[in-house]
């Protein structure tokens, strides 16, 4: 393993990156034009410490699991994301591994057309693989990674909290959207273990889930009216849609409002506030 040869790839990618392109301040005191460390750990899920011995090239010994979340946190193409499982003399992983190995770059190229509007990119089980600063500002920054904990899906059915976003007498809707929409995927993707799991582990732990499987309703969630309860500017009432890619794995979600409402004027109001803090605690609102 050619540990300096990958220690300075990874910090020159880092370089690149400037903090709003993955949702985060710049912040008064940066010292490094691109991300920091410890910002690169925190949006690839790991210890602060453990990537920085790994841009020290002491020694860390990098799993796949690892390869891959650092190429979604540096926002790899996939020649660079090659190059990175080689320098750590891991196999490549196929394009088409998953949802998460790597984020579709027609997709990411849009969101970062869309600086001015909320929007994320997700994979067909909700978890989040990144945001854009307004989307933060507007619905809170998302959990990392994959697997159940960063599946909203997972967390609307399971975590009481995660549905004050949206007014209570909305739930229902949602609900329903959301497991048409799990329906759907589990048919596109066919016997797949991931899907298998997290249905099994929804109709264990939900009751309502369970109920709402057994219905046999589909249909994927292309575009949906929300009213999103934002803790400072109070219920924004927007318009989501979404771009799926070639595979359908994953998705651009954008938020918007017609103009001259109110809603437009919230939306603004957030884009221009960015992730300030305006009620005196952290967002942390689910999507």
């Amino acid at each position: 393993m050619d540990l300096p040869e990958l220690a300075a790839f990874l910090k020159s990618r880092r370089a690149r990156i400037r903090p709003s392109h993955v949702g985060l301040p710049a912040g008064p005191r940066r010292r490094v034009p691109g991300l920091r460390r410890e910002e690169v750990a925190q949006l690839a899920g790991l210890s602060a410490d453990y990537y920085t011995e790994l841009e020290r090239g002491r020694g860390a010994q990098p799993s796949a699991q690892v390869l891959a979340a650092l190429a979604r946190a540096l926002r790899l193409g996939g020649d660079e994301r090659d190059h990175l499982f080689h320098l750590a003399e891991r196999p490549v992983p196929p394009a088409a591994s998953g949802p998460t190995a790597h984020i579709t770059p027609g997709l990411l190229a849009l969101l970062d057309r869309l600086a001015a509007t909320p929007a994320q990119i997700i994979t067909d089980l909700h978890e989040t693989l990144v945001q854009n600063a307004a989307a933060v500002a507007l619905v809170g920054r998302q959990p990392a990674g994959r697997g159940p904990a960063a599946s909203l899906i997972h967390r609307w059915f399971t975590d009481p909290d995660t549905r004050a976003i949206y007014p209570p007498d909305e739930h229902p809707h949602h609900s329903r959207v959301f497991v048409a929409d799990l329906r759907a995927v589990a048919a596109r993707r066919g016997r797949d273990a991931e899907v298998h799991h997290l249905v099994s582990t929804l109709r264990r732990r939900s009751a309502e889930f369970a109920a709402l499987w057994d219905t046999h309703d589909v249909g994927l969630r292309r575009s949906d009216h929300k009213r999103i309860v934002h803790p400072a500017l109070g219920v924004v009432a927007v318009d989501c849609n979404s771009l799926f890619s070639e595979d359908g794995r994953q998705r651009l979600l954008w938020f918007t409002a017609p103009p001259g409402t109110e809603a437009a004027a919230q939306l603004e109001l957030i884009t221009v506030l960015g992730t300030q803090d305006l009620t005196g605690s952290p967002a942390t609102a689910p999507r």
